[in-house]
């Protein structure tokens, strides 16, 4: 797989942005989808509203890796599996590590190949919380779980319904062990379970592919096993955490957007907090007006499992608090590392500091543009609004780990009034 080369965001801060957005499709849905439709021994999927991101490039790459046949038609947001023939179970390590949603191709690799191989994940992975669990399951269902060097091999022996329980309601995991359970033979009851809406959306998915699932989004869920799943057609709903991230950018320069597919019941805890900031919202349809006017206030955020705030938009509303009028506390529940902004923020101007789990932000500041790294995707997107709002030029670099998570992100803020460029970096 070749690497390109580098490249970097340039923001220049000062413009209110306004006009229209469309929303895109859920990367958290989609990445899930491409990975279940490879359950289907014929016919073929097509996934509708994929969001054109480096993630969902990476999981076509290792669906082809595997021996399906997939076609992205990226200016439709389209993609198109046929998943009739598998060729190898190996998942190769220039992809698994560059791509954390490996895990997720497992099921479909020992349902219809009989076992699954990730390469290059590392000795220590196996005992790590968030991936663990996936393993744990796995082996209840039947499965055989080994780690030899660099590699995880997972045999499926005779794999048939359990009980299952999940240490915490992760999303990941209760896709993964549904996606297990839809083909082993009698019943599996996983309990725990996630439930965020793209978990809904990816059970939906499942279901007209023919598996036998009930409980969603009630944390109990059952799922009767049948012989096979057929291929099938799907719309992605859209994704709340790029919509949570638009919706600060209107908050952040004092604009007024309208969001095309956004659906404000999907913010859970996040619309009230941004609310209580003084950013205004109004539903109408399928769109979502987002304005602010008045001068931020100060909040308290502690993440959580949906519906509560969304880990994925903690470093977003920390950039937005250092523009509020007083002093916000957040508190990170979910990830550790989730704080690699502070340091960042604070090259901005920011006045941030850390004191535990806890991010104490005084308000409010005048951010800055200077270089900034993108630590990861959230801390990466949440510098871009930092430099939507600050004085002079910001520059976010690398900008891979922003586009893993959110399509065309320059064009789709240019066309609001944002002073933004995406460029190889030097």
């Amino acid at each position: 797989m070749t690497v390109g080369p580098e490249t970097c965001y340039r923001v220049r801060g000062g413009a209110p942005l306004q006009g229209t957005v469309f929303v895109q499709g859920a990367k958290n849905a989609a990445l899930k989808m491409i990975a279940a439709s490879l359950l289907a021994s014929e016919g073929r999927t097509v996934l509708r509203n994929v969001p054109v991101i480096e993630d969902v490039r990476r999981a076509v790459e290792l669906a082809q890796a595997v021996g399906a046949v997939v076609k992205f038609h990226e200016a439709e947001r389209t993609l198109v599996v046929d998943a009739s023939t598998l060729t190898s179970p190996v998942l190769p390590a220039e992809i698994a590590r560059r791509f954390r949603g490996s895990v997720l191709f497992v099921p479909a690799l020992l349902h219809r190949l009989g076992e699954a191989v990730i390469e290059g994940i590392g000795g220590c992975n196996l005992g790590d919380r968030n991936l663990d669990f996936h393993y744990r399951g796995f082996a209840r269902l039947g499965a055989t779980v080994d780690e030899a060097g660099d590699k995880i091999h997972v045999k499926a022996g005779r794999l048939r319904g359990a009980h299952l329980y999940l240490d915490t309601p992760s999303h990941t995991g209760t896709e993964n062990l549904i996606m297990a359970a839809s083909l082993a033979p009698g019943t599996t009851v996983i309990d725990n379970t996630a439930q965020e809406p793209e978990v809904l959306d990816v059970i939906a998915f499942l279901t007209k592919m023919g598996a036998q699932i009930t409980g969603g989004g009630t944390g109990f869920i059952t799922v009767r096993g049948v012989e096979d799943l057929v291929a099938t057609e799907h719309t992605v709903m859209a994704d709340r955490i790029d919509a949570g991230v638009f919706a600060m950018a209107a908050a952040i320069t004092g604009g007024e957007l309208s969001l095309v597919g956004a659906n404000l019941e999907h913010f859970g805890v996040v619309r009230w907090k941004l609310e209580q900031m003084g950013v205004e919202f109004a539903s109408n349809g399928a769109v979502l007006q987002v304005r602010r006017e008045r001068t931020l206030r100060p909040i308290n955020v502690i993440t959580s499992p949906y519906p509560g705030f969304a880990t994925d938009l903690q470093s977003p509303i920390m950039a937005l608090s250092c523009l509020a009028d007083g002093t916000s506390y957040i508190r990170e529940t979910i990830y550790d590392g989730r704080y690699t902004l502070v340091g960042e923020l604070t090259k901005m101007g920011a006045k941030v500091e850390v004191d535990g789990n806890v991010a104490i932000v005084h308000g409010p500041s005048m951010l800055k543009g200077t270089k900034v790294v993108a630590h990861d995707l959230r801390t990466g997107i949440a510098l871009i609004l930092a430099g939507l709002s600050a004085e002079g030029e910001t520059v976010v670099a690398p900008g891979y780990l922003i586009d893993r998570g959110h399509a065309a992100i320059a064009s789709r803020l240019s066309t609001l009034g944002a002073d933004i460029t995406a460029e190889e970096s030097a």
